[in-house]
């Protein structure tokens, strides 16, 4: 094919194009954020965490939470557990009844002492059905990123209604902690790297265990 039939074809493509300013953008009937079509998000949700390595368990409400808490906690053998400030007390009850040692990051923790404890507890802000990603804007319920990335185990609970089905609708219900100028942390999984042989190596930048609590 000649360049001029080239040229020739990109101008036929553009008879229909009003605007010739290439800064402006072009409307486009469309509203960012929209459900994408998945029949049952947390379901996929699930699967795809699960592709990831992590353990899911099923809450049918929020009651049973502080029970699956303790026994997440217990089936991997850990004995320390620290919370963010804004946790809801409830969930850590049953754990610290049956000897786990509690720990509140309030005031923050060093990060030696991070590395010492055996599991972190968090609330999530949206889980994305799509790429099985949880992301966490780090309000008082999930505390600083630190947190989240020293322990060597992470127990995080999200509802079922926090959970959209791509990333675009997630990035929408992120939006007002990102005006915030809120840090986000987006977490697929349990940490893993690989080397050039593609030896996979886990809880090199965060987390060797994520289990995730999904309530509803």
């Amino acid at each position: 094919m000649s360049k001029s039939e080239i040229l020739a074809r990109i101008r036929n493509s553009l008879v229909d194009v009003t605007q010739d300013d290439p800064v402006l953008d072009v409307p486009v009937d469309w509203s960012y954020g929209q459900a994408t079509a998945v029949a049952e998000p947390v379901q996929l949700f699930i699967d795809r965490v699960i592709d990831y390595k992590a353990t899911v368990v099923r809450a049918a409400d929020w009651a049973e939470v502080p029970g699956l808490v303790a026994e997440v906690l217990a089936q991997a053998g850990a004995t320390s557990l620290v919370a963010p400030a804004g946790i809801e007390p409830a969930w850590l009850a049953q754990a610290e009844a049956a000897g786990i040692e509690l720990e509140r990051d309030d005031p923050p923790l060093s990060h030696q002492r991070l590395n010492d404890i055996s599991a972190v507890i968090t609330a999530a802000a949206v889980g994305m059905a799509e790429t099985g990603t949880i992301a966490l804007d780090h309000r008082a319920d999930q505390g600083r990123r630190e947190l989240s990335l020293v322990p060597d185990m992470h127990v995080c609970v999200i509802g079922t209604d926090q959970i959209v089905t791509d990333v675009p609708q997630a990035m929408a219900r992120l939006a007002p902690s990102l005006r915030q100028h809120q840090p986000v942390t987006w977490i697929s999984g349990p940490s893993a790297t690989s080397d050039i042989e593609l030896s996979r190596v886990e809880g090199v930048h965060g987390p060797r265990t994520l289990h995730v609590i999904v309530v509803g």
